[in-house]
């Protein structure tokens, strides 16, 4: 692996051995395909960031990414918040062990049901998506406790990866205009509901554009335009804000030739950004919370599947594995393959032969790697796709074709710990 496509905050090893193990072992008792994560890799990855960090920005993990049970108790253990995005998110890292007032709840689609779960559970922070989102939280406010935290959301028009499957169309289910943020504080304290009448705290402002960023500026200027959005809001409306919510978007590099996010240059950048803040009245006592999810987690994980059989189709081989989109959909999701890598015996082989790493679904969408110059593959060969820790299994459609559902297993100093097991078609 080049050092351009290793972040330098680390990845899981992969070659004879998978995280330290050998996997032809781990896929005998654990069954394939595998997800595998590397829990020394996630706690590096938590602590480079966090050291990068200037004082003032808070980090939470968000646990849309890989919300496996041994990996959010793993990134708990390192001190991070959470963002969750839905009623099953919320519970399963307070099982974990996050703190609630460590939690932010995001979600354009929250039901009444999981804003109750929201507040009874006390999270630090409630996000506020459209005004009808707005009445409905102010129908709950004997429900809430004191110093409830309510955080505007505002829209933007950037595109999720750049990519016109999840892009500016699908933005408009987001957050609130500029104007429609200023009516909802108006109608807060019209409705006696923000502190000292009422349970709730107006806590600040949370906007995110992008996703899957390796410019440290683009991140630094997201949060720029944050800070001056929510600045002319909160002066208008007389607010002092506690926090600006800049979201996630810390990218990794998928590919061959594209470098590491540099912590070093995002970490100043908001350095500066934040010195600046000082002179701002209605910004002087924020914080800035970032919600990594991909940049935690994605190199901390391989998919690991088996070649079933092979062919030759214009001067390439097609591998058929018995992996596919079906558990790792993000390659055809966003038009963006892993790594491919092989594993065990053939992993020091040289490249002598381009291939095509194909799934067993019967449609032709299920392409996981194109034109990858690799050892020829053979029946019975263990592959594994790279930075598959985030979006992953998270991001799949096991029952499409009722194949067996993979495990996911973590390995922690040569200890494994299954997190899912694997699930057999009923």
């Amino acid at each position: 692996m080049s050092p351009a496509a290793s972040d330098k905050a680390g990845a899981i090893a992969v070659g004879l051995t998978v995280a330290g193990l050998d996997p032809a072992r781990l896929v005998a008792d654990h069954g394939s395909p595998l997800y595998v994560y590397d829990a020394g890799v996630l706690r590096a990855r938590a602590a480079a960031l966090r050291a990068a960090m200037p004082p003032g920005v808070e980090v939470a993990y968000a646990a849309k990414a890989n919300s496996s049970s041994a990996v959010l108790s793993i990134l708990q253990g390192t001190g991070l918040g959470a963002d969750v995005a839905s009623g099953g998110e919320l519970r399963a890292v307070l099982r974990a062990g996050f703190p609630a007032d460590r939690v932010v709840f995001t979600g354009p689609g929250k039901t009444d049901a999981e804003l109750e779960a929201a507040l009874d559970a006390a999270v630090g922070a409630l996000t506020i998506e459209s005004l009808d989102e707005l009445e409905a939280v102010m129908g709950l406010a004997a429900r809430a406790r004191s110093g409830q935290g309510l955080v505007l959301r505002l829209a933007t028009e950037g595109e999720a990866e750049g990519l016109p499957i999840i892009s500016a169309p699908g933005n408009v289910k987001f957050g609130l205009t500029d104007e429609e943020a200023g009516a909802a504080v108006s109608r807060l304290r019209t409705a006696r509901v923000l502190a000292p009448e009422g349970p709730y705290v107006m806590r600040g402002f949370h906007a995110f554009g992008a996703s899957n960023v390796l410019d440290a500026s683009v991140l630094v200027a997201g949060a720029a335009e944050l800070a001056r959005r929510a600045q002319r809001i909160a002066e208008r409306h007389e607010l002092e804000i506690e926090l600006l919510d800049a979201g996630g978007g810390l990218g990794i590099p998928y590919a061959l030739d594209e470098e590491p996010l540099d912590l070093a240059t995002l970490g100043a950048g908001l350095a500066a950004e934040l010195a600046g803040w000082a002179d701002r009245p209605a910004l002087r006592r924020a914080r800035l919370l970032l919600e990594p999810g991909r940049w935690l987690a994605g190199p901390a994980g391989a998919y690991v599947c088996r070649v079933v059989r092979t062919k030759t189709r214009g001067g390439r081989v097609v591998a058929i594995s018995d992996g596919g989109i079906h558990h790792l959909l993000r390659p055809r999701l966003v038009g963006q393959d892993h790594r491919l890598v092989p594993i065990g015996g053939n992993a020091g082989r040289e490249p002598d032969t381009r291939v095509d790493l194909v799934g067993p679904l019967c449609t032709g969408l299920d392409i996981l790697a194109s034109d990858v110059p690799m050892p020829r593959p053979r029946s019975g060969d263990l592959l594994a796709l790279l930075d598959a820790g985030a979006y992953g299994y998270s991001e799949s459609m096991p029952l499409f074709l009722s194949h067996p559902i993979p495990a996911e297993v973590v390995i922690d100093g040569g200890a494994v710990t299954v997190s899912r097991e694997r699930i057999e078609p009923a």
